[in-house]
This record gives C-alpha cells, sequence and structure tokens, in this order.
C-alpha cells in the first residue's frame, strides 16, 4: 500500500517543514565549529515537528561542510529536550486505525528521529553534546549518539521510556548496554529514577561535569582539542572506533592495520615526524 497524502507521517512532515513554522533552532558557526541549540524553552524543547525538521536539515548541511570539524548539540534553557511531542503522540494515537496503521509513526521514528542518530554516528564530524539541563526520551538518546556528552551541574538524566509504556528508543538500549552493562542498563529501566550530573558521570554516560555557566566554553575546549589535531586523524578515528566497538579484538586490530599505512601519506605525520626528529 502506498503513502497517501494525507498521512500522519506526511502531515507532520508537511508541518514541520511550513515556512510559516516557528523557528525552533539556532545554528551559530565559527571558525571550524558550530553550535547548535534547540530552542523551544517554554516547552523544554520538546521534539516538536518543526524542531526535529529543522534539526536534521540543519545537521545534514553542517555535515556537508567540510570546514565543520565540531558540531555542539545543546538546548536552551532550564532545559536540553524534554523528548517526544505528546501533543505529535495523542494525534498518532487517534490515526492508529488508518489504512497504514503503525507504519506512519515507524516512518516518523526511522526517518526523522533515526535519521537524525544516524547522521550523528555516520557523519566524519564530531558532534558533542551539551547537556545544560534534563535530557529525556529521543533527546537524550541523541546526546547519547553524539561521539562525546559533557554536562552542566544543572543536568539531568531522565529515564522516562518505562513510565510511558515505551521501550528504550533511537539506539538508547545500543548506547546503554555499551556503556552499563546488559543488567545495568536494564536497572536503569526499571527503576526510571532521575540521575544528576555528577552520578551520570560516575556510571560512565557524560565525560565531563562543569559549572553550569561553563558548560558551552568546556564544549568549545574540547572543540579546541579536535580543531588542534590534523584533520584526518579524528575523522578516521571516529569510525574506527564506533566499529571497534561492535568488533572482536581481531577484527579490531585488523581495521586498525588497514587504516594506519594511510596516515603515513598525509603532510601532517610526515612533517610530525621529522621535526621530532630534528
Amino acid at each position: 500500500m502506498t503513502e497517501k497524502a494525507d498521512s500522519l507521517y506526511r502531515t507532520m512532515v508537511a508541518a514541520g517543514d511550513d515556512p510559516a513554522a516557528p523557528v525552533r533552532l539556532r545554528v551559530e558557526r565559527r571558525a571550524d565549529r558550530a553550535l547548535v541549540t534547540l530552542d523551544e524553552p517554554q516547552r523544554l524543547n520538546v521534539l516538536s515537528a518543526p524542531l526535529v525538521r529543522q534539526l536534521r536539515s540543519a545537521l545534514v548541511e553542517l555535515d556537508a561542510d567540510p570546514d565543520v570539524r565540531s558540531v555542539v548539540l545543546t538546548g536552551a534553557d532550564p532545559g536540553f529536550s524534554a523528548g517526544g511531542d505528546l501533543q505529535m503522540m495523542d494525534a498518532a494515537i487517534d490515526q492508529l486505525d488508518a489504512p497504514e496503521g503503525t507504519a506512519d509513526v515507524w516512518r516518523w521514528i526511522r526517518r526523522e528521529f533515526g535519521g537524525i542518530a544516524r547522521l550523528i554516528a555516520g557523519s566524519d564530524t564530531i558532534f558533542v553534546a551539551a547537556l545544560n539541563g534534563a535530557a529525556a526520551g529521543v533527546g537524550l538518546a541523541w546526546a547519547l549518539t553524539c561521539d562525546l556528552v559533557i554536562a552542566s551541574e544543572r543536568a539531568v538524566i531522565v529515564p522516562a521510556f518505562g513510565r510511558l509504556g515505551l521501550i528504550p528508543e533511537v539506539g538508547t538500549s545500543w548506547a546503554l548496554t555499551r556503556i552499563l552493562g546488559y543488567q545495568g542498563a536494564l536497572a536503569f529501566y526499571l527503576r526510571g529514577v532521575h540521575i544528576d550530573a555528577r552520578e551520570a558521570q560516575r556510571l560512565g554516560l557524560v565525560q565531563e561535569v562543569v559549572e553550569h555557566d561553563r558548560l558551552l566554553a568546556a564544549a568549545d575546549e574540547w572543540c579546541s582539542r579536535i580543531g588542534a589535531m590534523p584533520p584526518h586523524t579524528v575523522a578516521m578515528a571516529k569510525p574506527l572506533l564506533r566499529t571497534a566497538a561492535d568488533a572482536d579484538w581481531a577484527d579490531a586490530l585488523t581495521l586498525e592495520e588497514f587504516a594506519e599505512p594511510t596516515c603515513f601519506t598525509t603532510a601532517a605525520f610526515s612533517d610530525s615526524v621529522r621535526s621530532m626528529l630534528k
């Protein structure tokens, strides 16, 4: 059965792409980096159709720009993101008996929510999630998909999936089991309790916790570390390390062996070696 013009998925996409839709995203570019801010603070940056579509469009553009080596993803205070839009969920529930049934919900989850997660994971650009407040649902999933997660002392991890009758989504199950192990991930899901920034750091969910007013400065410091390295190194290390997470030792070693010789062909490597020999 083909998608119909008035299907739920197409309706949500049209609402998100409407030129009259409110702007829910801020993008600031500086040299080799960009700051992307989810911007509907009155609703804790809930993932409305306009916000999701605007975010996806912005990330596609940034990913295509070879001069952008790092992207910081954050939220307008007081929260990072409350996750999925309950109004959209309610509309979806009302249309579950439509000809497409749950297929339209699947399309939105896979193409929009999952599309952003795949872009973050598959890009050679480094993504830094800067958690400024509560992070829940798909917003949390996107943060955990990023290459680095840092947090303000006000940040809170909100595992709300179970209370809503949902399972970990959009890559969260993958991230949690690798960070916490199976039992830790299951306990995280079953407890459903808020996790403050320091506890999140202890668990390995975030790499750094800083004072709230220093969050963006700390994120920018990570961008500077990335910018100070030869461009090929970080771009090659990201897919290598992500692949190694699912590879056994022998396969990871083989991947490294094939990748390393390429580094020898770069001017950055030869210049470094020769400068150290002087």
